[in-house]
This record gives structure tokens, C-alpha cells and sequence, in this order.
């Protein structure tokens, strides 16, 4: 499968990549199940279902062959599985990072104002700092 999407066209778009993130995927299901069924577009390196509250209903496949995984992607996206229709995503890795670290910036951003006092309102700092309150408009 992978030969037939090379030979058909140029460039694949920059968020295409071996790792598909998928979403609303029925609690019960087993790897096994998962493997049958992404496992017709291609080699599967590995196989990620969540387990925890958080990330119930969600899984990583991660191909070997991007052309692969982008074909699972197209075909598999609105499968019906359980009832269930599947998101399938391609893993960006850049986005999950980011959501991290803005979450660590805003606790650590907390930790600073809690340690030296400051309350984060704009206009009551001014007004500290100046002697008097700006005019407002």
C-alpha cells in the first residue's frame, strides 16, 4: 500500500507523520482488536491504549511507514466501532509540549505572585507604584 501512495504524488503535508492519535474509542477494547483493525493499512510498530481516568477512550498507533499511517488516517477516520464513531488525529508533538508548558508556566507564575505579594491586578499595582489612580477613558 505504501508504494501506491509514493508513486502517486508529491510532497505529503508537514503534519502527516508515523503516529496517529485516536480518540472516542469504546472503553473494552483490547490491543488485539486494535492491531485487526489498523493493522489492514500496514506494519504496526506499537500500540498505546490509555488506561487512566484521563486518557480512557484514547490510544497511539505508531506505523512504520508514514504513507501508512496516512492511509489508516484517511480511512479510518468516522469508522463505526461500538457505536462509537473514531477521531483519528495525526500525533503533534509541538502541541502537546506547549499545553504542557503553559501549564507549568501559570503554576510557576502563582508560585511567584504567592511568594512576593502580588496580586496580579494591573491598575491596583499602578496605583501602589504611581501614588494615585490613572484616569480611566
Amino acid at each position: 500500500m505504501a508504494m501506491a501512495a509514493r508513486g502517486r504524488g508529491g510532497k505529503l503535508p508537514p503534519e502527516v507523520n508515523r503516529i496517529l492519535f485516536i480518540k472516542n474509542l469504546p472503553y473494552k477494547i483490547t490491543t488485539d482488536e486494535m492491531y485487526d483493525i489498523f493493522g489492514k493499512f500496514g506494519a504496526i510498530r506499537q500500540i498505546r491504549i490509555g488506561s487512566t481516568a484521563e486518557t480512557r477512550g484514547t490510544a497511539f498507533v505508531i506505523y512504520e511507514d508514514v504513507f501508512d499511517a496516512k492511509n489508516a488516517c484517511e480511512h479510518l477516520s468516522g469508522f463505526n466501532i461500538s457505536n462509537r464513531y473514531l477521531v483519528v488525529l495525526y500525533y503533534q508533538a509541538t502541541k502537546a509540549w506547549k499545553r504542557m508548558d503553559t501549564e507549568k508556566a501559570k503554576e510557576k507564575l502563582e508560585e511567584v505572585k504567592e511568594r512576593y505579594g502580588i496580586g496580579g491586578d494591573i491598575e491596583r499595582e499602578k496605583e501602589k507604584l504611581l501614588g494615585y489612580t490613572p484616569r480611566r477613558q
